[in-house]
């Protein structure tokens, strides 16, 4: 791994090394610090949170300690964290005042995905579930009045709080590894891989996945997919983004409705093969409200 980090800085290209930090202390001599360069260390919340989330007492002070070791070594440091069922808006607001304490650059949030393959279904958040939740968040933080910052897109931020209906956009954020370039997206592990980059956008039936196209997609809000659309959509309505980043994303309106459901019906097949260029997220008129 230093060796693929070194080669990929060299490049001017930027790595978010994201780990555990259980071993942080022990390897990190084996990295320099460089702006290229970001630890991203997981947290999932304050102690007894975060220990429970990853099934091992004491995870959550080595972790913490590792973020206090590489900021005084000078690197650059970010938490990311998922959201589960049951979670107090106001505990997790805690959680990010305390992580901004630590003197890390930002957090990278994302609500959990209800992936096939995880051994507990019952701590994952539907999509309404999920709004509500980070629109309770988002609204201790502006009564609070804290200064959170956030390694995301602020359209991206705007979507988790319901403002923003957006389609998923899988090839945004391609996952390669040694098996290949997983299709679509690295949540739907059972999918397949492609041999090359070339073959994974141009041969994956890009039509067949998303909110409302496959019961597989329909829970998740995971940035994988969604922060290429809110990018996507903030080029395209750079005031609204504007707006959303001055003043956070709103907490107290009417929310965007939820994209139709076209599998099971013989008159909503899935469309035919749509180049990827083509596809742009389904809630860009709806910023200028």
């Amino acid at each position: 791994m230093p060796q693929i980090v070194q080669g990929i800085v060299a490049r001017k290209k930027f790595v978010y090394l994201c780990t555990n930090a259980i071993l942080l202390p022990k390897h990190i001599d084996e990295y320099e610090p460089s702006p290229y360069f970001t630890w991203s260390i997981h947290l999932d919340g304050l102690q007894k949170r975060h220990d429970e989330s990853v099934c091992m007492k004491g995870v959550f002070d080595k972790a913490v300690a590792a973020i206090k070791l590489a900021l005084a070594r000078g690197y650059r440091v970010t938490i990311n964290c998922t959201l589960f069922n049951g979670e107090p808006p106001a505990e997790i607001a805690d959680f990010f005042d305390y992580a901004m304490s630590l003197g890390i650059e930002g957090i990278t949030v994302s609500p959990g995905y209800s992936y096939q393959h995880a051994p507990r279904q019952d701590v994952f958040l539907g999509r309404t579930e999920s709004k509500e939740l980070f629109r309770e968040v988002f609204k201790r933080g502006k009564e609070r009045k804290s200064r959170w910052v956030f390694n995301q897109s602020s359209m991206f931020l705007d979507f988790l709080a319901g403002n923003q209906s957006y389609q998923c956009s899988p090839w945004s954020n391609p996952t390669y590894s040694i098996f290949g370039w997983q299709k679509p997206c690295y949540l739907l592990v059972d999918e397949g891989y492609a041999p090359t980059y070339k073959a994974l956008m141009e041969d994956t039936c890009w039509e067949q996945y998303g909110v409302g196209i496959n019961p597989k997609c329909d829970n998740c809000m995971a940035h994988c997919g969604f922060e290429g659309s809110a990018v996507n959509d903030t080029f395209a309505h750079p005031l609204a983004a504007m707006r959303v980043a001055m003043f956070g994303p709103r907490t107290d309106s009417v929310m965007a409705p939820n994209l139709p459901v076209r599998y099971g019906s013989r008159t909503d097949a899935a469309p035919a093969r749509i180049p990827v260029h083509a596809i742009q997220p389904s809630g860009a008129d709806m910023n200028e409200g």
